[in-house]
């Protein structure tokens, strides 16, 4: 909304005012004017060369305020900086009230960052056995940067960030205290301690794989397969674990939990959230390697031994990670780790320089 410039309403104050002046004095009959014959000449190429100045002034104002228009001025540059600071500011573009942009409410727009998954990372990786897969989001640009070439991986126990979201889009919302106690009760457990059976009643009580499948449709998930049993001939482990997936439907699924959209509540996002943030210390690692303890890190993690002689581990990460300065998602797979340290190293590694890069 324009406003009047304080400049030209002081002008039309005093015009008034000398307009009532005027009208307050008889008139008085012209005489011939005394001057040289040069005087009128000067007081016009005076007048006019004062006229000049103000037109050049309201110019070089004009331009300064015209979106686009090159500042002629360091006084100028300063404005626009500022008043890209209070466009920034303004209702129209702050984060959502969980401090997170939504699609219907974007962030500010920020300068485009580094691929924290450059060169360094890159090579860090080839120095690895078996396959590492990862891709890390931005949330203050919306950038998404990708590492490794290769095949969906099984999930392991990361699947069961997918279990509760999905329940909770099914059963969540459909009443004011969201999940009935019993099954927050298992969520807490299968979330924060992984337990496996807590994750299998889950399973069912979610709708198994079609509703599963489903959720992630919605969610946008492309390269995701729910596993097709739980109880697997020759598998000793919970087959839930063998769904297979891609880093960049990981990253989907995160954007659930902290962009507003028509999938989750906002109650339901942060309860998931609370119990990701609260994972029991023994399991705090992957995404979270090198960050430090001021900032806020919301993860699942998944193991699996792939064969009897467990030379052959699935070893996953994902979350959110937040703070000094930093607001990012990270997924990270990787299979054909010779032993679980071996893979839990990999990716606190490839985490740490990834923090370090997002700086």
């Amino acid at each position: 909304m324009s406003q009047t410039d304080p400049d030209q309403a002081d002008n039309a104050d005093q015009a008034d005012n000398e307009g009532t002046a005027d009208r307050a004095q008889p008139e008085q009959e012209s005489k011939p004017s005394a001057r040289a014959p040069g005087s009128r000449a000067r007081r016009l190429a005076a007048a006019a060369g004062a006229c000049l100045v103000v037109v050049a002034v309201i110019l070089v104002s004009l331009a300064a305020r015209e979106p686009g228009s090159r500042p002629h001025a360091q006084a100028a540059g300063t404005a626009l900086r500022r008043a890209s600071r209070a466009d920034s500011a303004s209702p129209a573009r702050r984060a959502s009230p969980a401090g997170r942009p939504s699609a219907t409410n974007p962030a500010p727009a920020q300068p485009p960052h580094r691929s924290p998954l450059g060169a360094a990372a890159a090579s860090y990786v080839l120095t690895r056995a078996g396959v590492v897969l990862a891709a890390v989001y931005d949330v203050k640009t919306g950038q998404t940067w990708t590492l490794g070439q290769g095949q969906p991986q099984d999930e392991a126990s990361v699947v069961k960030l997918d279990v509760l979201e999905t329940l909770l889009a099914e059963q969540g919302g459909s009443t004011p205290a969201g999940l009935p106690a019993t099954d927050q009760s298992l969520a807490q457990q299968m979330i924060e301690d992984s337990n496996n059976d807590a994750a299998t009643s889950l399973w069912y009580a979610a709708g198994g794989a079609a509703s599963i499948r489903s959720f992630n449709r919605a969610a946008g998930l492309a390269d995701t397969s729910p596993s097709s049993c739980v109880d697997c001939p020759g598998f000793p482990w919970p087959g839930w674990g063998l769904t297979t997936t891609t880093p960049a439907d990981q990253i989907a699924l995160l954007r659930a939990l902290i962009e507003p959209s028509a999938l989750l509540t906002a109650r339901d996002r942060s309860y998931a959230l609370s119990l990701m943030e609260n994972v029991t210390p023994a399991q705090r690692w992957g995404v979270s390697g090198g960050v430090p303890a001021q900032a806020t890190v919301a993860l699942k993690n998944g193991w699996l031994p792939l064969n009897a002689a467990d030379t052959d581990w699935q070893i996953n990460s994902v979350g959110w990670v937040s703070g000094q300065g930093r607001d990012y998602l990270m997924a990270v797979l990787t299979t054909g780790n010779p032993t679980e340290q071996y893979g839990i190293d990999t990716i606190d590694q490839l985490a740490a320089m990834v923090w370090a890069d997002m700086s």
